[in-house]
């Protein structure tokens, strides 16, 4: 199993810039790491789950959704087991429960969650 454990989220106001984290434990990832597929989603109030982005934990392959490309990007540190979502002019739709997601490369859904953190963007 993964443990992942968001951060970094909070109040901003629109145009603002925030950094979520997302630091991932367990001896299943430390074990296998590199064949990992690290992503963030969101859900905002009423609305289903929707990808953010996403990255290989070798660092290749980052995808970002239309809605926020351009604005956010997706990285990570290896050395500190964290991914994280850089999140730049921020808009009041971009209010939601952010959520770190890990799965394996070949499994087909995200099997892994964190427990969430709020961002909410003020206009």
């Amino acid at each position: 199993q993964v443990q992942l454990v968001e951060s970094g989220g909070g109040l901003v106001q629109a145009g603002g810039s925030l950094r979520l984290s997302c630091a991932a434990s367990g001896r299943t990832f430390s074990s296998y790491s590199s064949s990992y597929v690290m992503a963030w989603f969101r859900q905002a109030p009423g609305k289903e789950r929707e990808f953010v982005a996403a990255i290989l934990w070798s660092g290749l392959s980052p995808t970002i959704a239309d809605s926020v490309k351009g604005r956010f990007t997706i990285s990570r540190d290896n050395a500190k087991n964290t991914v994280y979502l850089q999140m730049n002019s921020l808009k009041p739709e971009d209010t939601a429960i952010y959520y770190c997601a890990a799965k394996l490369v070949i499994r087909k859904e995200y099997d892994n969650w964190g427990q969430g953190t709020q961002v909410t963007v003020s206009s």
